[in-house]
């Protein structure tokens, strides 16, 4: 367990290095002068003299071959210090971790349901095989993996925002907004609606409620359809071993061989699909943000691309891939513990 363990955390640091040289890469057609842009505060940017930004081209490297540039960024990145981001008027650091806690709670909130629902209807599906329930369940599964999720989400936003005035889009109202920065609110957890709670502000908690089931609608249909497929498929795998037959010939009852015998080892290959989905929801947020005009990293990234904010895209490219690691890792170690087989590998 200590050598797979091992092997993994060597990959992690190859891995991020890969994705963080093929991004630089990709921005370095800008120039000196448009990438020293990334660095500096553009209210400072403007007032500055032609030597002091050569001073600040030779600090960041700009002007030296691409292996020293990379190296110096690199260095500079370990330090914290991944440039200025025009988007969120801060250091990029500090603008991704301050809207990290929004995009987390979505996932939370989203991942709650479709652990549920999605387990449930899997197992259903393969209890009541070929039968009425099992067909309608696969057609539903069928729908919502198909589903854009762009669209259904603009779907949801015109029926329950524009027709019925339920869930508004947004993070919060503005009066709302106003109270969690206020002095007097507590930032505990940093996540909205548990500070609200913990603040006893039940108002802003349904604010904050009402603003957020739009896009865990939206992301939930889609990883409802894939996590149940996967559990349905394991459960109908299961259920034709011969130790499931031996219980039943026994005389053990249907429930207990479903939920005591059956479930658990369909588990296993369910907890990568849902590690994996766990990431999904971290790092597939972007377009549900934006629809909804959500306060995140997605949103971050989104506005960034599009405002061409090199520090701010390569900054947030890199948080999700460092994230997309580390989750695989967290992965790749519980499905060893749940199958002591994969050790072996």
């Amino acid at each position: 367990m200590t050598t797979f363990i091992i092997r993994r955390l060597l990959l992690l640091p190859l891995i991020v290095l890969g994705v963080s040289l093929i991004i630089f890469s990709l921005f370095q057609i800008l120039g000196p002068d448009k990438l020293l842009a990334a660095y500096v505060n553009p209210n400072v940017f403007d007032k500055l003299s032609s030597e002091e930004l050569e001073v600040l081209k030779e600090k960041y490297g700009l002007t030296k071959p691409f292996a020293e540039r990379y190296g110096i960024w690199l260095w500079n990145a370990l330090k914290g210090d991944l440039g200025w981001s025009q988007v969120g008027k801060d250091a990029v650091l500090k603008s991704i971790l301050s809207r990290f806690p929004y995009t987390l709670e979505l996932a939370l909130y989203a991942l709650i349901p479709v652990v549920g629902v999605g387990i449930w209807l899997g197992v259903a599906a393969a209890v009541h095989r070929d039968k009425f329930l099992d067909q309608f369940i696969r057609i539903f599964a069928i729908v919502g993996w198909s589903f854009p999720d762009f669209v259904f989400g603009l779907l949801i936003l015109m029926v329950f925002y524009s027709v019925l005035g339920w869930f508004p889009p947004g993070t919060l109202s503005q009066w709302a907004e106003e109270i969690v920065k206020s002095e007097s609110f507590h930032k505990i957890t940093h996540l909205v609606s548990i500070d609200a709670l913990l603040n006893g502000r039940l108002d802003v908690f349904w604010d904050a409620l009402r603003h957020i089931i739009g896009p865990v609608i939206t992301l939930s249909f889609l990883w409802w359809a894939y996590l149940l497929r996967i559990t349905r498929s394991s459960m109908l795998e299961v259920l034709s071993k011969e130790y499931v037959r031996t219980a039943r010939a026994k005389g053990v009852s249907e429930h207990d061989v479903i939920h005591k015998h059956a479930q658990r080892n369909a588990m296993i290959p369910v907890v990568t699909v849902a590690g994996n989905m766990v990431i999904g929801l971290l790092s597939g947020t972007v377009i549900i943000e934006v629809i909804f005009n959500r306060t995140g990293i997605g949103r971050l990234a989104a506005d960034a691309a599009v405002q061409l904010d090199y520090a701010t895209v390569l900054g947030t490219t890199l948080f999700y891939s460092i994230v997309l690691v580390l989750g695989n890792l967290i992965i790749d170690i519980l499905y060893a513990v749940f199958d002591p087989r994969v050790r072996l590998g």
